[in-house]
């Protein structure tokens, strides 16, 4: 349930504000995503539990953590509402505006990874919901590339969310925005016509996550003016902007191993960046355990495991987030370990193409 805090911070402001006097707290969000989480990451440590074998099927079942994730979003939508009659009103100066809208943006973002975990379920149920914890941010192609692309083209160049060794977060932001949104359209079109639907069917997933952002956002619009609309895009740009840069982190220089034939070998824990960190998993609902996500997509997230073949970030997400808008540092902490990952033969590392000559040459693997 402290997974919970995280859409809280939507609701907090406002009342820490009104009680303090301390307009600060509007940037709340930043906050405690960027500095309060790395710092009890660095002070907590590591979980250092996996789950038993023969807990496994009760753990799976147990609904008190599906609810976790349900109640996620009527909070998440509850604090965008507010913060909608906040932007709409006079009382708040820019800056705070700006500040209110960082925090609802973050708090998007980390929707987007509970849309993450019940998109991954076969439950009807779960499905949809997945698609409205999507709608805040506008992104909800999210729901078909991540499934249907990201997972079958993980640590390979053929996914735009795989970041390359060499590559920093400002070049790969676009690159995986518009790549990503891309193959889902591609994917579901393939899709639906396999099924002799055309792009316009109701049953178009894409279509059905957008439209939940329109109305989203017509209600909004209708309900408080357009005056909050500037603020509630920046929202929706910061939401995506902090998966991808999570994206970023978890497969950065990450190659696939190929098969004999030339295919790709089968996903394994060695092909994600994972960390153990506690704190950070506690409000990201355990996906810094991703790499068995990866190696078993349909593993709930309470059964997520360590293990000892998985890549160890230095730190957890929220840090490594930071880290990796310094692209300088990011190279200077990350490369090593990508070198380290594969016995210092970098050939097996992805490696951005424009680079890879320059990567390669000191190491005499240019060639």
């Amino acid at each position: 349930m402290l997974g919970l805090i995280a859409p809280g911070c939507a609701l907090l402001p406002s009342q820490l504000v009104l009680h303090t006097g301390v307009a600060a707290f509007w940037w709340l969000g930043p906050m405690i995503v960027l500095v309060a989480i790395p710092l009890l990451d660095w002070l907590i440590g590591e979980d250092g539990n996996n789950p038993r074998d023969e807990d496994y099927e009760r753990l799976s079942r147990d609904r008190y953590y599906r609810w976790c994730t349900y109640l996620f979003l009527p909070i998440q939508l509850a604090g965008l509402v507010i913060a909608a009659y906040m932007w709409a009103g006079d009382e708040l100066g820019v800056v705070d505006k700006l500040g209110l809208a960082a925090t609802l943006g973050l708090v998007s973002g980390i929707g987007i990874n509970a849309a993450h975990e019940l998109g991954h379920r076969v439950e009807r149920l779960e499905r949809w919901l997945a698609k409205l914890a999507l709608a805040q941010s506008g992104y909800g192609h999210f729901y078909v590339e991540h499934n249907k692309g990201h997972h079958a083209r993980v640590a390979t160049p053929e996914d735009p969310a795989s970041a390359r060794l060499g590559e920093s977060l400002w070049m790969f932001l676009p690159r995986s925005i518009a790549g990503g949104m891309r193959s889902a359209i591609r994917l579901e079109g393939a899709r639906l016509r396999r099924k002799g639907l055309g792009w316009w069917s109701f049953r178009n997933n894409i279509l059905q996550a957008w439209s939940m952002t329109v109305v989203l956002y017509g209600a909004l619009i209708l309900a408080f003016g357009p005056a909050m609309l500037p603020y509630l895009l920046l929202q929706a740009v910061l939401g995506f902007g902090l998966l991808e840069t999570v994206n970023y982190v978890e497969h950065y220089g990450l190659l696939r191993a190929r098969m004999p034939g030339g295919r790709w070998a089968r996903c394994s824990p060695a092909d994600s960046w994972n960390s153990d960190r506690l704190v950070t998993n506690i409000f990201l609902f355990h996906l810094q355990r991703h790499s068995d996500h990866h190696a078993n997509p349909g593993r709930r997230y309470q059964t997520l495991r360590s293990s000892d073949e998985a890549p160890q970030l230095p730190a957890g997400y929220a840090t490594m987030v930071v880290l990796a808008t310094v692209p300088v540092l990011w190279r200077r902490v990350m490369d090593p370990k990508v070198q380290a990952h594969y016995g210092g033969d970098l050939s097996r590392a992805n490696i951005a193409p424009r680079k890879r000559r320059r990567i390669l040459e000191p190491y005499g693997l240019a060639g």
